[in-house]
């Protein structure tokens, strides 16, 4: 008799990996549940966000209820070393990490993988909404990332930077359901996440208060903030968006790169107590009154400590014509779909989780990616992932410079 495939599946306490465990079961998986404890400390949290203990209740209760094996595992110090201390260095740098992007390609597809694997483990599962699908492609399997098909909960981008052997391990078992729809089998079996909120903030710390979190490592520091003018005059060739085809590298560097502000470029208007707490399009935590519209982060100065802000949706430099990755940044899902040095392909992307894929170019140069939009950008910021899209499948990412 064949021995069933066994899976190790992350229980987190929430609703979509506790419908994800149930379908494992269904499709007659040998399913084991592992959950990992990844942080203990609750400086910064929000009053009413459930800490740890409470996720491991449910998650035991759920297992319990599908009557499958509930293991443990404590992964804080990796967590600490691979994802929190990486954006504490960040924020420091004055860019915008995305932990959760790193959470994924560090710990759950790191150590948690390597666990489970010494569990006797053939798969790994996640209650993601991506599906995986495997061709064949000159006698070499290939697995592809596609997108959620629930268009409102893909979480595709938050497994950007997953290799093709991480991807062989893996298994989503909700990604083909909408939300309704694992809400409605929670109910039906009656598990003690049916009406779990789903999570919010950073993985596996919740949702915080992102000043206070940060002052665990990086201290306050009194700077000032400077409104730059609507009708600041910015250079023509950095703005416009035409493009003729085979674009220059001194073009494609004017459309991608920020444009640096000078403290005389406008007024001072206010205080901060730290560059590094903001971040570019934020508009909460500014504390300037007496203008008629909100005045929105345009850039930071971690090194002069100085925040750059504009009045207004409409302020032109809350909006960019493209971004920039270095080479040594770029990720291929796909690696067979790298493109070559002067290649230039049109892909869907997007620079943050739940935004609408834009339609963009990529030139790749040899220093790294271009990627120029077809309509300006709103709050591009050093430090996040750019996603690229052939459809719905991802086919790589990078961390905007």
């Amino acid at each position: 008799m064949e021995r069933k495939k066994k899976v190790v599946i992350g229980l987190s306490g929430g609703v979509d990996s506790s419908v994800a465990a149930w379908i494992l079961k269904e499709q007659g998986y040998d399913v084991e549940a592992l959950f990992m404890v990844n942080w203990h400390d609750t400086t910064g949290l929000l009053e009413g966000d459930c800490p740890a203990e409470h996720d491991r209740l449910l998650a035991q209760l759920v297992a319990k209820k599908l009557e499958i094996p509930f293991h443990e595992v404590d992964l804080s110090k990796e967590y600490r070393q691979r994802v929190v201390d990486y954006m504490f260095s960040e924020y420091e740098k004055g860019r915008t990490p995305n932990p959760d992007v790193l959470c994924n390609r560090e710990i759950k597809f790191g150590p948690f993988l390597d666990i489970a694997k010494k569990m006797g483990a053939d798969f790994i599962a996640t209650g993601h909404y991506c599906r995986k699908e495997i061709i064949e492609k000159e006698g070499t399997t290939i697995y592809r990332l596609l997108a959620g098909t629930d268009q409102n909960k893909d979480q595709s981008y938050f497994l950007c930077q997953l290799s093709q052997e991480q991807l062989a391990h893996a298994l989503f078992p909700i990604g083909n359901l909408e939300k309704p729809e694992v809400r409605r089998i929670a109910h039906e079996l009656s598990l003690a996440t049916a009406d779990r909120k789903d999570s919010q903030g950073i993985c596996f710390v919740g949702k915080i208060d992102l000043p206070l979190f940060l002052q665990q490592q990086l201290k306050s520091k009194t700077g000032d903030i400077v409104e730059i003018p609507n009708n600041f005059t910015y250079p023509e060739f950095s703005t416009s968006l035409s493009l003729s085809g085979q674009e220059s590298d001194e073009r494609l560097r004017a459309l991608s790169h920020p444009y640096s502000y000078k403290k005389e470029d406008g007024k001072v208007v206010g205080q901060h107590s730290g560059a590094h707490f903001y971040t570019i399009g934020q508009r909460k935590g500014l504390n300037v009154g007496g203008k008629t519209e909100p005045l929105f982060v345009i850039d930071t100065d971690a090194a002069k400590n100085i925040v750059y802000v504009g009045m207004g949706h409409q302020h032109p430099g809350l909006n960019r014509a493209g971004l920039f990755i270095p080479k040594e940044e770029i990720h291929w899902g796909r690696p067979d779909l790298e493109m070559k040095t002067g290649e230039k392909r049109s892909y869907l992307v997007r620079i943050r989780y739940r935004q609408p894929l834009q339609n963009a170019t990529l030139f790749y140069r040899e220093a790294g990616m271009y990627i120029i939009f077809d309509q300006l950008q709103r709050g591009i910021a050093s430090g996040q992932f750019a996603v690229w899209y052939d459809g719905e499948e991802l086919i790589g990412s990078g961390v905007i410079a």
